[in-house]
C-alpha cells in the first residue's frame, strides 16, 4: 500500500489542495484531502487522472515529419500505404512499443489501437492469423499502458471496389472470416478486445449487421464522415448519410464510437446524440491532413460524450489535442469558452469509450491512474491549476502511474530512452 501526496488533484469534485492518494493493488484505496504525512510519496504539481487516447494508428508514427508539406488526404494515404507495405509483426512491435512509450510520456494510461494492418504484404494470414494484434499488444504491456484492441474490418478499397495492392493486406475477404479472426483473440487484465467498421467505404452495408453482433457488449468504432467526399459517394450508393447508414444497421449505441465526424449534418447529430455515442475528436490529425473543424461543440450538446485521440501521431500531446479542442471551435463560432477546463479533462479521461469504465477519475475503487504534471516549468509557471490544461504540454509530464505502477519518473520513461526507440523503429 502507498499514498501519494499532491499539493493539487483533480478530483470528481474540481482541484483540490493537499491530497492524499492511498494505492492498493493498482487501485485507489482511498483519497483524503490533509496535511502531508511521514511516508507519503509526493508527487509534483498538479496530479490529474491516467489520460485515454481512443484513437491510435501505431504504425502512422513513422509518417511524422515526412507527409505535412503539401497534398490531400489521399496523397497523404498513399504514403501511408508505402509505409504500412513495409511492416511486419517483428517492426510492428519496436514502432508501437515506441510510440506507446511516447503516449505515456504525454500522460496516457490506456490507447485504443484502431487495428487493420493485419496480414502479410501479399495479403495472405501469417502463421498466426492475429500476430500483428499479438505484437501490438505486447508492445503496450511493454510500455506500460493499458490496450484495446479496436480490431477493423475492412473489405473494400471503396464503395463497390476491390481491395487492391497493399490494401490486401487489411481485409479477411468477408465480415465472417473477419469474425471467426477476431473469435481466437482473448482479453486479459491489461487489455480488452473490441472490434472497428474501418468507415462505409470499407466495410458495405450488406456486412454491417455480422460486424455488429460481433461487437455486442464490447467497444465498437468507427471512422465517420471524415471527408466531405465519404458523404458524397455513401449518398450516391445508398442514398443516405453513412451516419445513416450505420444507424440503419444497429451500429449506433452507447458502445460505439464515432471517430471524427467532422462532416456531419445535423440529422446526424441528433443520431449519434441520441444514441448516446461517443465521438473522438483527433484535432491534431484533422488539423494537418484539412479535413476541417468538425461541430464537436454541437455533437457535446446532442448528448454525444467527446473524447479524444491523437490518430496519425502527427503530435502525441495530449494537452494539445484537449486545447485545439476549445480553440478550433473559438476559431469556428468567435466565441471564447466553449468547453470549460473540466470538459475538456472530462475529454482527455474517456476511458469507458475503450472499454476501461473503472478508470479516468481519481476516485476510492478506481484503477490508480495517476498524472502528475509541473506547475514549475516555463510554460506552466505561475497558471492557475484549474486552467493548467489550457496551458500544459505533455514535456510538463513529470510523473505517470498507471494501475499503480510507476511507468515515467521525473519526465523518463522506465525503458530508457524513447527518442532513441523511436529512431530505431523507423521502417
Amino acid at each position: 500500500m502507498t499514498t501519494f501526496f499532491a499539493s493539487h488533484a483533480w478530483l470528481p469534485s474540481g482541484v483540490a489542495r493537499d491530497a492524499r492518494i492511498t494505492v492498493h493493488s493498482g487501485r485507489i484505496a482511498a483519497v483524503e484531502t490533509g496535511a502531508r504525512q511521514p511516508g507519503d510519496v509526493p508527487l509534483p504539481g498538479l496530479v490529474l487522472p491516467g489520460f485515454a487516447n481512443t484513437h491510435s494508428h501505431a504504425f502512422h508514427r513513422a509518417l511524422r515529419g515526412r507527409t505535412h508539406e503539401a497534398g490531400t488526404f489521399w496523397t497523404w494515404r498513399e504514403r501511408m500505404y508505402a509505409v504500412a507495405g513495409r511492416i511486419d509483426p517483428d517492426s510492428y512491435f519496436a514502432m508501437a512499443r515506441a510510440t506507446y512509450a511516447e503516449m505515456a510520456l504525454a500522460g496516457v494510461s490506456a490507447v485504443g489501437e484502431f487495428h487493420y494492418l493485419h496480414h502479410a504484404p501479399d495479403g495472405r494470414p501469417y502463421a498466426d492469423p492475429n500476430a500483428m494484434g499479438h505484437a501490438l499488444r505486447a508492445a503496450a504491456r511493454e510500455a506500460g499502458v493499458r490496450f484495446t484492441l479496436l480490431d477493423a474490418c475492412y473489405l473494400a478499397g471503396g464503395i463497390g471496389q476491390p481491395l487492391s495492392g497493399v490494401a490486401r493486406r487489411f481485409g479477411d475477404g468477408s465480415a465472417a472470416a473477419w469474425a471467426r479472426r477476431v473469435a481466437a483473440l482473448a482479453a486479459d487484465e491489461s487489455s480488452v478486445i473490441g472490434a472497428a467498421i474501418h468507415s462505409v467505404r470499407a466495410v458495405p452495408r450488406t456486412a454491417l449487421p455480422e460486424v455488429v453482433e460481433v461487437a455486442e457488449g464490447r467497444p465498437l468504432h468507427v471512422h465517420l464522415s471524415e471527408q466531405s467526399a465519404e458523404n458524397e459517394q455513401c449518398l450516391a450508393a445508398y442514398g443516405v448519410t453513412p451516419a445513416q447508414l450505420l444507424a440503419d444497421a444497429g451500429a449506433l449505441g452507447a458502445q460505439t464510437t464515432a471517430v471524427h465526424a467532422t462532416h456531419v449534418t445535423d440529422a446526424d447529430i441528433a443520431l449519434l446524440g441520441g444514441a448516446g455515442s461517443t465521438v473522438s475528436i483527433c484535432p491534431t490529425t484533422e488539423r494537418d491532413l484539412a479535413d476541417g473543424i468538425g461541430p464537436s461543440r454541437r455533437l457535446y450538446d446532442a448528448g454525444a460524450p467527446i473524447t479524444l485521440g491523437t490518430d496519425q501521431h502527427a503530435l502525441i500531446d495530449m494537452f494539445e489535442e484537449a486545447r485545439a479542442l476549445e480553440m478550433h471551435e473559438r476559431l469556428a463560432t468567435g466565441q471564447r469558452g466553449r468547453f470549460t477546463p473540466a470538459q475538456l479533462v472530462a475529454a482527455l479521461t474517456g476511458h469507458p469509450a475503450l472499454g476501461w469504465p473503472d478508470a479516468g477519475r481519481i476516485a476510492p475503487g478506481l484503477r490508480a491512474d495517476l498524472v502528475a504534471v509541473r506547475l514549475d516549468t516555463v510554460r506552466t509557471a505561475g497558471v492557475d491549476p484549474a486552467q493548467a490544461v489550457l496551458a500544459a504540454f505533455a514535456a510538463d509530464v513529470d510523473t505517470v502511474i498507471v494501475d499503480g505502477r510507476m511507468i515515467v519518473s521525473g519526465g523518463r520513461h522506465v525503458l530508457g530512452d524513447i527518442g532513441e526507440l523511436l529512431r530505431s523503429a523507423m521502417p
